[in-house]
């Protein structure tokens, strides 16, 4: 097959433009590059909707070994120059493979919490790196997936998805607002632990019963009034030195392994 060596062909602008939120959202999916996270796409099933291959750039035998088995799989593949690559890859454009990929999201409505499960609720998070890290620590940590609350950011977005190190396919996401998942912790009787600066309990002080959702606030705001208001207990991290917060992302990884230590 000859491969595409035009960055203007129709089908390599149409993936170029999955950088942009609009075009995510309106065609549902995204797009995901490097080997290893290929290859979690892949194994975990995700529904991979075309794969892109650069021949010249694959170097390793692990890498001739997945795009053997990628394109056995049902999705169609596009052989391109490294050129071409390059134009949809570029902060690093070595490895060879990426793929898009529909988005999966679940619906809060139909959840009904396992006892053991732990997630995670992010109210107005604006970073997507923060919510790509978050989601890769929910992953390490046992957690089940993240609740995006509000307006936040995408985390399909491409710094979402390259700080998930492809453990965005392994975890549920579902997006929410406010009422709904009053209702639904109210409805299943879930522990909601919420993190605050001004809080006086210690975050390593109480217990954290399953189903849990540990929830925090936005970057710049924490979490809101109406949020604290849902929580059983609410929480903080002891700190000293100048600095009056956490990053988000480290935040919420601390609050996770704390879970993960007492179960």
């Amino acid at each position: 097959m000859i491969p595409i060596s035009s960055p203007h062909n129709p089908r390599i602008k149409q993936i170029r433009a999955l950088r942009h939120r609009k075009e995510r959202d309106r065609t549902g999916c995204f797009f995901v590059e490097g080997l290893h996270a290929v290859a979690e796409a892949l194994h975990l099933q995700a529904p991979v909707e075309t794969l892109v291959v650069a021949p010249d750039l694959i170097n390793s035998s692990y890498g001739y070994e997945l795009v053997e088995k990628a394109c056995q799989s049902s999705a169609p593949c596009l052989t391109v120059t490294k050129e071409v690559f390059a134009s949809l890859v570029p902060r690093d454009a070595t490895q060879g493979i990426a793929a898009v990929v529909q988005q999966r999201w679940g619906k809060l409505t139909y959840l009904n919490p396992p006892p053991a499960h732990c997630w995670v609720a992010l109210e107005s998070v604006q970073y997507p790196g923060n919510l790509g890290t978050i989601l890769r620590t929910s992953d390490a940590a046992g957690g089940t997936g993240l609740m995006l609350i509000g307006n936040t950011t995408d985390p399909y977005d491409p710094a979402s998805v390259r700080a998930s190190v492809g453990t965005i396919f392994a975890q549920q996401l579902i997006r929410t607002n406010i009422a709904a998942f009053t209702n639904w912790i109210q409805h299943h009787d879930v522990c909601v632990i919420g993190t605050s600066p001004a809080a006086t309990l210690d975050y390593r002080a109480i217990p954290y019963p399953k189903p849990l959702v540990v929830l925090m606030g936005s970057e710049r705001a924490g979490l809101s009034p109406a949020m604290q208001d849902l929580c059983y207990a609410i929480v903080h991290i002891p700190m000293v030195g100048r600095s009056d917060s956490l990053n988000l992302a480290v935040a919420t990884s601390l609050l996770l392994y704390e879970v993960f230590r007492q179960q």
